[in-house]
């Protein structure tokens, strides 16, 4: 199939995929108005594909020599690395970082597992030759991928076995009989296929639980259940990004699906199933990084033009704040020059390059971007560490600079009633703008930072790379804590008490 336009996207979603969401089965997602913007704007990156200019820049040719998407090239070589940088970069920076779930985030996973795939293949080959040709797949069909990883919270007290999780029910020839249920599935109401990867390791006993596949969204017996959409029906001019990114994110209920064996990637192998997640280069994060990166230096924006609006700037107390943020949008910026130079290296040094991975001690040589960190891998502590602190604070800093300005905002409706033009131009006007353009530039800040689509968004990126509590635990007891406790305790050998 080759690139695919925003037109044959649109397309491919009516496939009759049961998506439940606010009450009923959506029977057309494209045309629904809870899914609709997000349609639009992902089509909007399929067509960029096409653009002679931009095109170029997010696009590279595969060994058959047809285009693809560079967020699925594996990279060999700075120049191949940088060309994947900016592609990413620059599909991240058409959604202004506010999606999270990109077909890029998956396709930097697949990535990541075409990498391991001698990992996948170390008790059956056939495993690793599977994950080798979705790979291609997704490749050459220019698919949409989402994912689903965490098991359903029910009782966080005991197992899996008391979650309804994802279980494998029985095998036969066609594949694995799967039933149960996974979360949190973003962007899997609009997506072509899911994944089911893993997040938490499983513990013995636990194999009918440990599974990795990829099917159809449209599969017969999967239904995604939706939280509540936060579009309804609102003007791009009141909610201006919820009418544009509201993902969506569902429950992925899984009904005696039947999954075929070249769509299975592992199968109660627990060992492996652990491993997967350790033995990846990183391209996830790399990926990760760039995304919040365009997120923040658009947040840092957003808070220049509420002060710049409303007079502001003109204070200190209000450019330091401003500084601070800037100064964050920096720090990110080297993180993702810095993600991508480590990538390389251990893609280059490791051996977990395509073919290249240990099927025995590879993964926990490799080992580290989630639990062990025997290596280093900034954007992962990126992720984990600096992008949830520095997107919140660029949250508190919008609403500090907006303060009452990001409350008082009349409707468009408003606007365009004749009785009330006057008094909303004379009193909602701000410093040099209109009072139109000025209540448009807060309900953009308003819808960033809060209601539905913004509180969302501030509980995504605080939980993006897992709870924060067990992430600084993990660095505890990390190579890198032995190196700088071996630091000071050589040093206070080193410093005699007769120095002086």
């Amino acid at each position: 199939m080759g690139l695919r336009t925003g037109k044959e996207f649109i397309a491919g979603l009516n496939d009759g995929r049961q998506v439940y969401a606010n009450g009923g089965l959506i029977r057309d997602v494209t045309q629904d108005e809870a899914f609709g913007g997000v349609c639009r704007e992902l089509a909007k990156l399929y067509d960029l594909q096409h653009d002679a200019q931009i095109g170029p820049a997010i696009t590279c040719r595969s060994p058959n020599a047809s285009a693809y998407t560079c967020s699925l090239m594996q990279a060999h070589d700075w120049p191949s690395m940088e060309h994947r940088v900016r592609g990413e970069r620059m599909r991240a920076d058409a959604v202004n970082g506010m999606m999270g779930r990109l077909p890029d985030f998956v396709n930097a996973v697949m990535t990541d597992f075409a990498s391991a795939q001698a990992l996948f293949g170390r008790n059956d080959p056939a495993f690793g030759r599977h994950i080798t040709e979705y790979f291609e797949l997704c490749r050459d069909r220019d698919l949409c991928l989402t994912h689903a990883l965490v098991d359903p919270q029910i009782d966080r007290r005991r197992g899996v076995e008391a979650q309804e999780a994802l279980r494998i029910v029985k095998e036969t020839d066609a594949g694995l009989i799967v039933s149960g249920a996974r979360m949190l599935a973003t962007l899997a109401p609009v997506a072509d296929e899911i994944l089911i990867a893993p997040f938490s390791n499983r513990k013995p006993g636990e194999g009918d639980f440990t599974i990795v596949f990829a099917i159809p969204v449209a599969t017969a017996g999967l239904k995604l259940v939706c939280r509540e959409t936060y579009d309804r029906g609102y003007s791009d001019y009141d909610r201006p990004l919820t009418t544009r990114y509201d993902e969506g994110d569902a429950l992925a209920v899984f009904d005696q699906v039947l999954v075929p064996w070249e769509r299975v990637f592992a199968a109660r192998d627990i060992e492996t199933y652990n491993l997967i997640r350790v033995a990846v280069p990183g391209y996830l994060w790399l990926n990760a990084t760039i995304r919040a990166t365009a997120k923040l230096s658009f947040m840092t924006g957003l808070a220049a033009l509420v002060a710049e609006t409303i007079g502001r700037t003109e204070l200190q107390r209000y450019q330091e704040i401003l500084g601070e943020l800037v100064a964050n949008v920096e720090l990110a910026e080297g993180l993702v020059t810095a993600g991508a130079h480590q990538l390389l290296d251990n893609l280059q040094n490791s051996g977990a390059r395509a073919g290249g991975l240990s099927p025995d001690d590879g993964a926990k040589r490799v080992g580290g971007s989630h639990g062990t960190l025997n290596r280093g891998l900034v954007s992962l502590t990126a992720a984990r560490m600096f992008f949830p602190a520095a997107h919140q604070r660029a949250v508190e800093a919008i609403r500090y600079l907006g303060s009452s300005g990001l409350v008082m905002t009349p409707s468009e409706r408003d606007f365009d009633n004749p009785e009330l033009q006057a008094t909303l131009a004379r009193h909602f006007k701000g410093q040099a703008v209109s009072a139109r353009d000025r209540v448009r530039i807060m309900k953009m800040a308003w819808d960033a930072i809060s209601g539905d689509f913004g509180g969302r968004q501030l509980l995504y990126e605080f939980f993006y790379a897992g709870d924060p509590f067990n992430n600084r635990l993990l660095y505890f007891g990390s190579r890198r804590y032995k190196e700088c406790l071996d630091r000071a305790q050589h040093a206070l050998a080193s410093f005699s008490p007769h120095d002086r």
